[in-house]
């Protein structure tokens, strides 16, 4: 059995590695902050210390044998419900939370790891958890930004066509569409054009140009 002494160190080293991530999170306003996290990590560390030494007292019974696994496996299953609760979808593919997530999810194996009383493998994963979620979100903004599509949208007075001003504005610019459509209504016509993000900056120089053209009666672009 474990001394009380035992039991508190590893409820407290399990709510404050916890606390560490949720922290991370709590600065973007995500609803599973540090408190949520904090639980998490807490629950999961008296799960294991349970399911490891709740049931000394019946262990010297012939027929009753001791499986410390079983209910650490149910924790790390379980979790995905709650953390299926932090994912938000926004519009078709886009979805948001997946990230908080996999927090919630991997700090349920730092709980897990202190309350099986493995303290430097808790502390490892919390150190490398900050370091994904923090540390390496700059590098993974800078290549998201260059890669996804931005979307810009022209209303186009009906007069015109929107063909060969397409072609003779982005033309110039050597800019290539990743996707093209229009809509043609009564008085107007509304074009979308999708574009590779790492041609964000020619595409705002063609704007400054043409933004004054008479035949543009309005201007939306997704940075």
């Amino acid at each position: 059995m474990l001394s009380h002494k035992e039991i508190v160190l590893r409820l407290i080293l399990a709510a404050i590695l916890g606390a560490i991530v949720g922290i991370e999170r709590e600065r973007k306003n995500w609803t599973a902050g540090m408190r949520t996290h904090m639980m998490v990590c807490l629950g999961s560390s008296l799960m294991m210390m349970v399911s490891s030494f709740g049931f000394a007292d019946v262990l010297n019974m012939d027929h009753v044998t001791l499986d410390p696994s079983r209910i650490a496996a149910q924790v790390v299953s379980g979790i995905g419900f709650l953390g299926a609760g932090t994912i938000i979808l926004l519009r078709q593919g886009i979805v948001r939370g997946l990230t908080t997530a996999s927090g919630l999810w991997t700090v349920a194996g730092v709980g897990l790891a202190c309350g099986g009383g493995m303290y430097f493998a808790a502390s490892i994963t919390t150190a490398f958890a900050l370091i994904i979620l923090w540390a390496l979100q700059p590098i993974e903004k800078r290549f998201v930004q260059r890669y996804t599509q931005r979307t810009l949208k022209l209303t186009l007075e009906d007069k015109v066509n929107p063909m060969s001003l397409l072609d003779e504005w982005f033309n110039m610019a050597e800019i290539k569409l990743a996707n093209f459509s229009y809509h043609k209504a009564s008085n107007e016509t509304t074009v979308e054009l999708k574009f590779d993000g790492k041609d964000a900056d020619n595409i705002m120089q063609v704007l400054e140009k043409i933004k004054n053209h008479s035949a543009i009666k309005d201007i939306s672009w997704s940075k």
